[in-house]
């Protein structure tokens, strides 16, 4: 009776669901994290009644039945716990990705904000000939990269989408195309994000939004995993874009790809 007791209970420990190893949004691998912990606590108990049990048997069979059901116990606690730690890490570098993205979003906004002030204290100083974009062009521009800083990415897509489809040969359609990748990339999309940088270095080659546009596709490599994609990326913008702002960027990052 005793070793039926024992086996069904050690049945019913190793029966538990073991959540499978897979890269999961940040909200589900935790929770995946908090089933295992709990499914390790219900083990311990089982662990530590089967040596209960050990210490009562006094039949000889009986004891090294329930030692070998107790090592086996052990090795899938063990097994439990190594999972644990691989989703543990898979969350923090979840979150990390995560806070890499937001500073990212933040710098291209400061720097774009920068470049419209640069812009508007040029425009003042030059003759009427040059003036900006049309009033109707500018707005439309404005209205969809206002979307982008709300957040809104699905309608900033569409609206600058569409800026292009009215604007196609707008002094703002380059920058229309980068924030539409960048808008991929703030939703985690990055074949997208890459495709649409790939328009901008295609279509606009010369534009000052190409360099900053191979830097988008090198963060979207490396969000991807594909650091030596990244790196080569990086290092591309070095030897074609030498003496733009990306440039001093793309030596930052290498820098520290290089320290790792």
């Amino acid at each position: 009776m005793r070793r039926q007791a024992a086996a069904v209970l050690l049945a019913a420990c190793l029966a538990a669901p073991v959540t499978a190893l897979a890269i999961f949004g940040d909200d589900v691998a935790r929770r995946g994290v908090e089933d295992l912990r709990r499914q390790l606590q219900e083990a311990d108990k089982a662990s530590k009644a089967l040596e209960e049990r050990l210490a009562r048997v006094e039949d000889r069979r009986a004891l090294l039945e329930l030692a070998a059901q107790i090592e086996a116990l052990r090795g899938e606690i063990a097994r439990m716990r190594g999972q644990v730690e691989v989703m543990q890490n898979q969350v923090e570098t979840a979150d990390k990705r995560g806070k890499d993205l937001y500073v990212d979003i933040d710098t291209r906004l400061r720097k774009l904000e920068q470049e419209r002030e640069k812009a508007a204290a040029a425009a003042a100083e030059k003759p009427a000939a040059d003036a900006g974009p049309p009033a109707a062009e500018a707005k439309a521009y404005e209205a969809a990269l206002n979307q982008f800083k709300l957040g809104n990415y699905p309608l900033a897509i569409s609206a600058f989408q569409g800026f292009l489809v009215t604007y196609p040969a707008s002094k703002l359609a380059p920058s229309a195309q980068y924030w539409i990748g960048n808008a991929h990339f703030a939703q985690r999309d990055y074949r997208q994000a890459i495709a649409a940088q790939q328009r901008v270095l295609s279509a606009w080659p010369d534009d000052a939004k190409a360099p900053d546009a191979l830097l988008n596709i090198a963060s979207s490599q490396e969000a991807m995993g594909d650091r030596r994609g990244a790196q080569k990326t990086l290092e591309g913008l070095l030897v074609k874009y030498p003496a733009s702002p990306a440039a001093a960027s793309a030596k930052q990052r290498l820098a520290q790809g290089a320290r790792k």
